[in-house]
Formats: structure tokens, sequence, C-alpha cells
């Protein structure tokens, strides 16, 4: 009776629903600079336990074209059901992807009726973060980073348009960043002030800041080459891409461009739900690197 107390308690302890939009007018993408890091940093950290209540969140947050994967409120939903009344333990290292998308998982994932348990294996950022926000524990390693920033978009237009997308977007920042400021029990100001300079924060930063519980022990958490190389070949299609539609292109000519170079995408076959299975890193990996530093320098 007490641990379901306890567990009851843990539900109303959580932070209130973030809100999602009603007309969905922009793309909340994570840009190329965390691409880059979750390279550098992360790509292929995996867990080493796993179980019939664990939820792996190893990919881009939202559905992803080049790997026909991704993590997705519908997908998570669909586990959760799966695990049913049990504690959940879920395991991220993810760049992020698409904010709105990370909002609708972390509402999910808030009303589940037992305890909630996340692990950062390598990094949980943009939107991952606010994901792992919705654990009732927190626990990352001490080599992992949780990253926050403002929703981050791709908007074309004049400056009229601009002026009305910053507006359209402020609800949403001030939205996360009250709940990175519960689970913190920091200033508001301190948060969005963080979240304006996008900033990455060790676990044990995060742990002395109040955005997690505990490190992780170091023994939970492995590398796995494979999973390393073929993180690496998504990111560059996915960087490739948003940097020609800085460029002005649309996605889908960006996307056409791609494929000239790389070939139809395959889709990816799909387990747990954000558990993407993705193909090994194919010979015009480095074709897209160089075009990427081409464009980066010039």
């Amino acid at each position: 009776m007490r641990k379901q107390m306890g567990l009851k308690v843990f539900a109303a302890q959580r932070a209130s629903a973030l809100p999602l939009p009603g007309e969905r007018k922009v793309s909340a993408l994570t840009n190329a600079s965390v691409l880059d890091r979750w390279d550098e940093e992360a790509a292929g950290v995996r867990a080493l336990a796993t179980g019939d209540n664990v939820i792996t969140m190893f990919d881009i947050i939202g559905e992803d074209f080049w790997t026909g994967g991704g993590v997705t409120a519908k997908g998570v939903a669909a586990q959760l059901r799966a695990i049913g009344d049990r504690p959940v333990e879920v395991q991220i290292n993810s760049p992020g992807g698409d904010m709105f998308e990370g909002i609708a998982i972390y509402n999910v994932l808030r009303e589940h009726s037992q305890q909630v348990t996340i692990k950062v294996m390598g990094m949980a950022a943009s939107a991952a973060s606010i994901i792992a926000m919705a654990g009732d524990r927190i626990e990352i390693g001490a080599a992992s980073f949780l990253m926050i920033h403002n929703c981050w978009v791709l908007a074309i237009g004049n400056r009229h348009d601009m002026a009305e997308t910053a507006e359209w977007l402020t609800p949403f920042d001030t939205a996360m960043a009250e709940v990175y400021a519960a689970r913190s029990g920091l200033p508001l100001a301190d948060i969005q002030k963080w979240m304006d300079a996008e900033t990455y924060m060790s676990g044990s930063t995060a742990v002395e800041r109040g955005l997690a519980d505990d490190l992780l022990p170091s023994d939970q958490i492995e590398v796995d080459d494979d999973a390393k190389a073929a993180d690496k070949s998504a990111n560059a299609l996915r960087a490739m891409e948003l940097t020609l539609v800085s460029g002005g292109m649309t996605r889908t000519q960006a996307r056409a461009r791609i494929k000239e170079i790389k070939g139809t995408p395959g889709a990816a076959q799909q387990g747990t739900p954000g558990a993407a299975e993705q193909s090994e890193p194919a010979d015009w990996l480095p074709d897209i690197q160089d075009l990427l530093a081409s464009m980066k320098s010039s």
C-alpha cells in the first residue's frame, strides 16, 4: 500500500502538460551544430541492460526521412500500452529533433500511471531534454550531456513573417523553461539565460543544478561501434538537408539533391518504439561529408 501511495505522489508532483500548437506553421528541428556535437560525444552510446519495461530512444526525435525510424509519440504510447500498469525505464541518447514531437512524448510519459525512470546514456539534447524531464527519477552518465535551448526552427519570409514566427514561438519557449525550472527549483530567469545561450551540461552539472537526480554507474553504458558508424551516417544526411534548406532550397529539393549522391533512402525496420535499426554506413558518406565541409567553409 505504501508503495502504491508513493507512486501516486510521484504522479501528483509531475509538471503540467506542455502546450502543443493547434497549427504547425514551422518545422521545429535540431540544428547541424548539435548533430556535430552528438557525433563527437555520444554517437553509438547504448545501454547494457534491456527489459520488457524499457523504452529506448537512441535516435532523432520525430519521424526520420533518412532512416525510416525516429522516436514518435505514437510509438512511445504503443510501447507504454504494451508495458501496462508497471514502472517504466526510458533510455535516452538523442540529439533531439522535432521539438513539438518531443513535447508530445513528454506529455505521453507524464500520464503514465507508474513511476517513470529516465536514464540519459549519452546525450539528451533539445527535444530529448524535454522528454527527460518527464521522469520521476532522472539518472545521467558522468560523461553524458543534457542540452537546453530555445525552440530552433526553419522559417522563410520577410521581416513581418519573422516577427510573427518569433511571437508564435514565445509561449512554447516559456513553457519549456518553466518545466526545467520546476524540475530544478532554480529561478526561471537562470533557465531562460541558459536556453538563450544553448547550454550543454555534463552529468555532474545536471545533477548539481537539479535537472537530474544521480549519476549512472559507468558499467551500465557501452559504445557500440556499428551503431556509432550508423549514427554518423544518418547525421551526415540530416546535416546536409539542414544546410541546403538554410541556403534556400525546400526540403523536397534538398532531399532530391542528396539522393543524387546517396541513392534512394531505405526504410529501417523498427522494433521498440524509438529504436530504429539503421543500415551500415555506405560509400556515399565521404561525398556527403566533403560537400558539407565545403559549404561550411564557403
